[in-house]
């Protein structure tokens, strides 16, 4: 029963979008309605900047850290890892399909950082690592997603068994179906790269000169 709770308690915490939030409040604006339309990290600091990027980050992290260490720690000590994975799960669906915005929500990577960093956290700090390297030396934010939860996915298995396995493999499924149209761009050369980390105009790019 743990693992029902769990991903419920994660998935309410999910649907806060923070994003969101960062955008209506210093812009006036719906996320949806900026940039790329995803209300997540990469886009709020591309059109606001890299200081309300962090707020997002930071938002969506701990909105993650939250019901897992929750679950973890206080309501279900028992299920160890368990509880922080379903409790992570749980973070990254709500993120992705909000029940508020009829299940149409962000892609989850901030999330699902933070739900492996609190299944184990050197491990999880290690796929972050894998994948924010590949994002620094490719440019390509959807490569580097992906790459995170499937950098996991050993250590899991090894380590916290094939149930924490599973849900590591679900996450890596979502992390592939949200960020499957950019990978498709990819090869055709038609996907942009990644310019969030780039110095940011005076002009917010949702602007009209």
């Amino acid at each position: 029963m743990f693992r029902v709770w769990s991903l419920l308690i994660g998935y309410a915490f999910g649907n806060f979008l923070t994003a969101e939030f960062v955008s209506r409040r210093f812009s006036g604006k719906s996320s949806f309605d900026r940039g790329s339309g995803n209300p997540g990290m990469a886009n709020i600091a591309a059109q606001d900047g890299a200081k309300s990027g962090a707020l997002v980050l930071a938002g969506d992290l701990l909105k993650t850290f939250l019901p897992c260490l929750l679950c973890r720690m206080v309501l279900f000590p028992d299920g160890g890892a368990t509880s922080a994975a379903y409790a992570g799960l749980g973070a990254i669906l709500g993120h992705n399909f909000p029940v508020w915005h009829h299940f149409k929500g962000g892609k989850g990577v901030s999330c699902t950082c933070a739900a492996l960093v609190s299944v184990s956290f050197g491990y999880g700090l290690l796929a972050c690592a894998v994948g924010g390297i590949v994002v620094l030396v490719s440019r390509y934010l959807s490569i580097g997603a992906v790459l995170i939860p499937a950098a996991f996915l050993i250590p899991a298995f090894r380590f916290y068994g094939n149930e924490v396995g599973m849900l590591t493999v679900v996450m890596t499924l979502i992390m592939l179906q949200r960020h499957m149209p950019s990978l498709k761009n990819i090869p055709t050369g038609t996907e942009p790269k990644t310019t969030f980390l780039k110095k940011r105009n005076h002009r917010k790019p949702d602007e009209h000169p």
